[in-house]
């Protein structure tokens, strides 16, 4: 393992005692432990209704139906996230049509999206933007195509818990948001996930698709309206997860205070561009990701330091081989896929072992030019 890990899950006494306490009362499934923490996850996202999911996938999964996706519907997406995102889509028998991304943000370009949807002549049934890497999408041009074309529109935030668009929490802006509670994340259920929506029919849909169709996903009667999934949350998850929100604003403060160290520290390095943060978003930093003119050789040179990175992602979706069939470029997504690099940034680390994280990576960034614009 490495000295400086990429990710170090915050675990503590606080969880255990919430655990405990849910193994002493018996109740281990989807029970009011459950209940709560759909509650209080909404209220932080200042949303009307929290739905709590087995992990980020079925969430996305969830709230597409939810909001009438099905077979034959086309959902534009981008390119340039976690495969979840466009398997979601395929998971209703619908179709991810991509869109390229916005170069300095890595999220979805609000031009590229709406010139997808009139090249398809409107034939589009929703937008699924992504908060790539804790920043905000650009969700106002965004919303105003989906208005334009009567679309409905889900956030991605498996990655954004917390961060805010125009003083706004992502995932209650669209019809619903996705967030994910894998242990890598910002905060952690260990698995897990939740759809958050200021919509109840949205919500009620949801509860009914998690739960094998229940009327009502009430989890009490027999009667099944439709064929849903188990794709319920645990109580033992829950609990971890009403843990870990108590202290979600103190992982975020400490997140930004480590990215910010970084980014001054390597304002100037050869070869590194360092992320952005306009003005009218708040950028959580799941991930501190530069760009580096040669990334491998840097990545070699931090991992014989004892420095773990990561990159994210590799190899865009449509060039992955169960998305064979997409025959389109995406060329700032795929340039992005060769020259990203994330850098340790979460809350476990000490502020001294971010400025060693930004010291080594100006010792081994590249004399070359660097990064030229587009």
């Amino acid at each position: 393992m490495s000295s400086i890990p990429i990710a170090d899950p915050a675990l503590g006494a606080a969880e255990r005692e919430r655990v405990t306490a849910v193994l002493d009362d018996g109740q281990l499934a989807d029970g009011p432990e459950v209940r709560r923490f759909e509650e209080e996850f909404a209220d932080y996202c200042r949303a009307a209704n929290g739905v709590a999911t087995s992990n980020g996938t079925t969430a996305l999964h969830a709230a597409l139906r939810a909001v009438g996706i099905g077979p034959g519907d086309r959902v534009v997406t981008t390119p340039f996230s976690f495969v979840a995102t466009a398997n979601a889509i395929r998971h209703c028998g619908a179709t991810p049509i991509f869109a390229d991304i916005d170069r300095e943000t890595y999220n979805l370009d609000p031009d590229a999206v709406e010139a997808a949807i009139e090249e398809r002549d409107g034939d589009v049934d929703a937008i699924l933007p992504v908060h790539l890497y804790g920043l905000p999408a650009d969700m106002d041009p965004l919303a105003e195509i989906a208005d334009r074309y009567d679309l409905a529109v889900v956030e991605d935030a498996a990655q954004a818990h917390g961060a805010e668009y125009r003083g706004r929490p992502v995932g209650a802006i669209g019809d619903a948001g996705c967030f994910s509670f894998y242990p890598t994340k910002n905060m952690t259920t260990g698995e897990g996930g939740m759809i958050v929506t200021d919509r109840e029919d949205v919500a009620s849909r949801a509860r009914q698709f998690i739960n094998h169709g229940r009327a009502d996903g009430d989890g009490v009667g027999y009667d099944h309206v439709e064929v849903g999934h188990n794709f319920r949350m645990t109580s033992i998850a829950a609990a971890i997860g009403r843990a870990q929100l108590e202290r979600l604003s103190e992982y975020t403060r400490r997140r930004r205070e480590h990215a910010t160290i970084l980014t001054d520290a390597l304002a100037n390095a050869p070869g590194i561009e360092t992320p952005v943060e306009p003005p009218d978003r708040r950028h959580v930093y799941h991930q501190y990701t530069v760009r580096c003119a040669d990334r491998e050789a840097l990545r070699s040179r931090l991992s014989a330091a004892g420095i773990g990175t990561g990159v994210y992602y590799p190899t865009p979706i449509h060039r992955q081989p169960a998305y064979d069939d997409v025959d389109r470029a995406f060329p700032v997504a795929e340039r992005a896929s060769r020259e990203v690099l994330s850098l340790p940034v979460h809350p476990s680390l000490t502020a001294a072992e971010v400025r060693t994280v930004a010291d080594r990576v100006r010792e081994g960034a590249t004399v070359e030019e660097g990064i030229a614009d587009d």
